[in-house]
């Protein structure tokens, strides 16, 4: 069976659109108990999961571990305010790429210095530079994508039918794998290279 090419580049790009993040003005202001706040994470991020409606967004012991391992402040008389949820939203796009002790490290200043309404800059105005830049990011990434799809579509030109496609598909698979391997080696020498600058700060703290 011959792929059609163009109707699944097209349906990447439709997942893509479909994936932003949560807009901040949806985030309630209000505190919520943790059953109010799973079916708030459930219903607002179940379109990024792979297979929605069966995939679990959060659950209550996935909370206590996250608070165990101080990636999350506790609640506050059994409730979860609008900083909670939106460290709650940042855990769930790190975990499936960063180690709970790389979350740890980037979230350290987050509800430590800027958990706070009365800050300068506060969880909410973080949260809100990070989404305004989404729209371009997803741009970028779609024309990235038409590109690496379009160089294995030419690839294996001497394959024929199913050969062809399965090649072919493997490719551009390939291609996405490599940029997502790269980027996340990037990412753990910037986290690195965080906690080593953290070190040598808290060394020079103690001397002092």
């Amino acid at each position: 069976m011959t792929l059609d090419y163009d109707d699944l580049l097209n349906s990447i790009m439709a997942s893509l659109d479909r994936t932003k993040q949560v807009e901040v003005n949806d985030i309630p202001n209000i505190d919520l108990y943790m059953d109010q706040l799973l079916t708030f994470m459930e219903e607002n991020l179940r379109k990024s999961a792979r297979h929605p409606g069966v995939d679990k967004i959060l659950t209550k012991t996935m909370i206590n571990n996250y608070a165990k391992n101080d990636l999350l402040p506790p609640p506050i008389k059994k409730k979860y305010s609008k900083d909670h949820i939106i460290l709650l939203i940042y855990i769930y796009y790190y975990k499936n790429i960063l180690s709970f002790s790389d979350i740890q490290t980037l979230f350290e200043p987050l509800y430590k210095r800027f958990g706070n309404d009365d800050a300068e800059i506060n969880l909410k105005d973080i949260y809100t530079t990070i989404y305004d830049a989404q729209d371009e990011i997803i741009a970028h990434l779609k024309e990235d994508i038409k590109e690496k799809y379009g160089r294995a579509q030419e690839s294996f030109p001497e394959a024929k039918g199913e050969d062809k496609d399965e090649l072919q598909m493997l490719t551009f698979i390939s291609m996405l794998s490599y940029d997502v391997f790269i980027k996340m080696l990037l990412i753990e020498n910037i986290i690195d290279h965080i906690q080593e600058e953290r070190g040598d700060t808290n060394k020079k703290k103690k001397k002092k």
